[in-house]
């Protein structure tokens, strides 16, 4: 989807459009980075940023009542006075899972602090975890996530011009060098600043082979995953098992089925 930097109101309807609008038997429904509030300027962010349990977030809980489709939407978060890049995954009960960025792009810096932990959850029984943009160049973050047990890496996006290639290229590899399913959801359109973001959405399989890549239009796309690629990927060799160097950090389980590794 493209959308209004600052212009909270604006993207919050077309959120709340699409999610009516999807078919009754869609399981997840993902958007792309910080869709409710755009890429906010230093001025609109204090302006627009809200707390996870603002009146946006409610919408959305709102709208997803009676249904059964989770949504991954991004948000400003405002948190004890600062900021944050903040990814949702929320369901009719609530939000099951939040993700603060944790590799800010140099513009964000200065605005939003970054986060200190990754984090997956369970989600119709596919154990998920999330990325935003910045944090599929680096490997260490999708493999913070499958040393979690991550089966379905998300990532909302706001890659622009003119690294789309960037992107395309990453998301392929972090997929495969953990040998999960991975889903990312690109903003496409112009932005301020002359930004022109790259579109490029995509869903790879645990080879990391694209099972659909879009273009530079704004679109919605069915894909379904094969869930016993997982099995068939890890059949003959396993990264995650073979490896010798495992992440640092403190690893938490919780009752509920989130798990997190803290990072300094």
């Amino acid at each position: 989807m493209g959308g209004r930097d600052g212009d909270t109101a604006y993207n919050l309807e077309r959120t709340l459009q699409a999610i009516a609008s999807c078919a009754a038997d869609t399981d997840l429904l993902v958007f792309p980075e910080t869709q409710l509030m755009g890429f906010a300027d230093a001025q609109q962010l204090a302006e627009v940023a809200e707390p996870l349990d603002g009146p946006s977030v409610q919408a959305v809980q709102r709208a997803l009542h009676g249904r059964k489709v989770a949504v991954l939407v991004g948000v400003a978060e405002r948190a004890g006075g600062a900021f944050y890049n903040t990814s949702l995954l929320i369901t009719a009960q609530g939000v099951v899972l939040s993700y603060r960025k944790t590799h800010l792009w140099p513009s964000e810096r200065g605005l939003f602090q970054p986060g200190d932990r990754y984090v997956t959850a369970l989600c119709n029984g596919v154990r998920v975890g999330l990325l935003i943009c910045y944090d599929i160049e680096f490997p260490e973050s999708a493999r913070a996530l499958g040393q979690l047990g991550a089966e379905l890496i998300l990532v909302c996006n706001g890659n622009m011009d003119p690294y789309g290639p960037v992107h395309r290229t990453a998301i392929m590899a972090r997929a495969q060098e953990n040998q999960a399913f991975a889903v990312m959801v690109n903003r496409v359109g112009d932005g301020a600043e002359g930004l022109v973001f790259a579109g490029g959405s995509a869903a790879i399989d645990p080879f990391g082979r694209p099972l659909f890549e879009a273009g530079r239009e704004e679109c919605r796309q069915v894909v379904e995953l094969d869930l016993d690629l997982l099995r068939s990927a890890r059949r003959d060799y396993d990264y995650l098992r073979d490896r010798r160097l495992l992440l640092c950090g403190e690893q938490r389980e919780y009752a509920d089925g989130r798990r997190e590794l803290l990072i300094a």
